[in-house]
């Protein structure tokens, strides 16, 4: 059984923007989180991934903090994207590689609890002086 359209859009809202939901979810009052971290990944992390499963490794990356707000995310209906570019560091040494997926998770560093994940379209090669970047148009549609 899939999510109203309606209530998938106060869900996103809930997680992304810290919105509540009237009457049945606030954010948390003592200690809410005010930022997500955003990942890339060279393989998909899968439903029991982590934040650091099949994440990309090279000088220069840092997952990139985005922060819990309508300035940090755009939900329209049922599908929201980053208000602004998010832009990885630019790599400078190390392996590299294809990431073809993104994540948004907890945690700046580590094992954490990566909430969402999908594929990157189109996938960006990383190499010595790129820069990775995930445009405004990209989006997780919530179902």
């Amino acid at each position: 059984m899939g999510k109203t359209t309606v209530f998938a859009g106060d869900f996103l809202k809930l997680i992304l923007n810290a919105t509540a939901i009237a009457d049945l979810a606030d954010n948390d009052a003592t200690s809410p989180l005010t930022a997500l971290f955003v990942s890339l990944h060279t393989a998909d992390p899968g439903v029991g991934g982590s934040q650091n499963t099949n994440e990309i490794s090279y000088t220069g990356y840092a997952r990139v903090s985005v922060a819990r707000t309508a300035g940090g995310w755009t939900v329209v209906g049922n599908v929201v994207s980053p208000t602004a570019a998010i832009t990885f560091g630019q790599m400078t040494a190390g392996a590299g590689g294809t990431a073809t997926f993104a994540g948004i998770g907890t945690l700046v560093s580590g094992a954490g609890k990566l909430m969402w994940s999908g594929t990157l379209t189109p996938n960006i090669v990383v190499i010595n002086g790129v820069t990775p970047v995930i445009p405004t148009t990209s989006t997780i549609t919530e179902t």
